[in-house]
């Protein structure tokens, strides 16, 4: 941030701030909106974030002390499963992009989850390499209007607002020509159908755009700037995907636990497995704890996506190892019918389940195959692939 702290003076405010939070918004009284609204004006809800737009300026580090403070008083946090979205990838890039009047729009709202947004990016044409996203977006006037589909978009039948990456421009190669919007998702021609899962449940959607019209005043970033605007929301999303697990926290939580409780379980040849995964967990848990301690700024960059590779090959280990740790009632599957969840549960349930939707985590956030070239190109330095499209009109790309 380029600036010094005091870091003794600044934790010392932090504390007065939230006890005069709690002091004047009762946890068991107020209602959560009520609450989250005036922690939101006390600048403590993202502590890094700029004054007067739900933060103070601060070091992120400091978020965590704030957080221990309010749940030791019992008060109310975040909708962080309803509005998942919206809290680690929709707020930070507003905060980044958004102009004055933009922050103070959407921001507030988003806390108290009062909007709840969702992510209009991959498309069936265009998943791993986003930058070939054909929802086309024409100018009209003040407004922009916006021609599509996209696909894989959790929680968008939830969801009042939509992050959106179109293509404003197709005479400019692929990366050149895209804008980033927030869209309506409330609009007329929007149209949202699911997608069943192996689960059985649909957490995922198909989105069709039809004539949509989002007001210019609602672009993030300059026009034709979508894929850098885009770039800081994916790094987000899989530093939100990827840490901030405590210890035992998530999947091998689940089997710790289940070896403690059911001692029948257990065989000598399993421990060594348990033990094996149990260190690597802790291992990525705290590398992912010295990546939030390296983001004084509040903005990951591509050593995020380490964070998420690792999850999701851990997880999809550890919830294999479960399901041959419970034995044929590993194989039991409690219920198969179409469900819409309000939110994603990766470590629900009973073993069958953890273990059918953990498949989705080396796809979800960034495919693994895609996250290994960035971090080669991006964090190792590794000479990049061959591109031949990079410099090439979008429009005059084979499809």
């Amino acid at each position: 941030m380029g600036m010094a702290f005091d870091e003794e003076a600044v934790s010392r405010d932090l504390t007065e701030k939230v006890n005069t939070l709690l002091a004047e918004n009762d946890p068991n009284s107020v209602s959560v909106s009520d609450f989250l609204g005036a922690r939101f004006d006390a600048g403590l809800a993202w502590v890094h974030f700029p004054e007067g737009h739900g933060g103070l300026g601060v070091p992120q580090s400091f978020q965590r002390q704030v957080n221990a403070q309010l749940e030791a008083a019992g008060a109310p946090g975040p909708a962080t499963g309803k509005n998942g979205i919206g809290l680690g990838m929709a707020a930070p890039t507003i905060a980044a992009f958004g102009t004055e009047e933009q922050k103070q729009k959407f921001l507030r709202p988003l806390w108290t989850a009062e909007t709840v947004y969702c992510q209009l990016f991959s498309e069936p044409g265009a998943g791993s390499d986003l930058a070939a996203v054909a929802t086309r977006a024409v100018r009209d006037g003040d407004d922009w209007i916006v021609n599509g589909q996209k696909v894989w978009t959790s929680g968008a039948q939830n969801a009042q607002l939509a992050i959106l990456v179109a293509r404003t421009d197709p005479s400019r190669s692929k990366h050149a020509g895209l804008s980033y919007f927030i869209c309506d998702m409330t609009d007329p021609g929007v149209d949202v159908r699911p997608l069943r899962q192996i689960t059985g449940e649909a957490e995922f959607n198909e989105v069709f755009l039809t004539d949509v019209r989002i007001p210019d005043a609602n672009r993030l970033g300059a026009e034709g700037q979508g894929w850098k605007v885009a770039t800081t929301t994916l790094n987000n999303e899989r530093v939100a995907i990827g840490s901030g697990a405590p210890r035992e926290g998530g999947m091998i939580g689940k089997v710790a636990q289940a070896w403690r409780d059911e001692p029948e379980l257990r065989n000598p040849a399993m421990h060594d497995e348990l033990m094996r995964l149990w260190t690597e967990s802790e291992v990525a848990r705290l590398t992912g704890e010295r990546l939030r301690q390296q983001l004084a700024a509040g903005q990951p960059g591509p050593e995020g996506s380490g964070m998420k590779l690792a999850f999701a090959g851990l997880a999809q280990q550890i919830s294999g190892f479960d399901l041959e740790l419970h034995g044929e009632a590993g194989l039991r599957y409690d219920d198969w019918t179409l469900r819409r969840p309000d939110s994603v549960d990766f470590t629900g349930r009973e073993p069958g389940y953890r273990y059918l939707r953990a498949k989705g985590n080396s796809i979800e956030g960034g495919t693994s195959e895609i996250l290994r070239n960035v971090i080669a190109e991006r964090v190792l330095g590794l000479p990049p692939e061959h591109r031949v499209d990079k410099d090439i009109a979008w429009k005059d790309l084979p499809r």
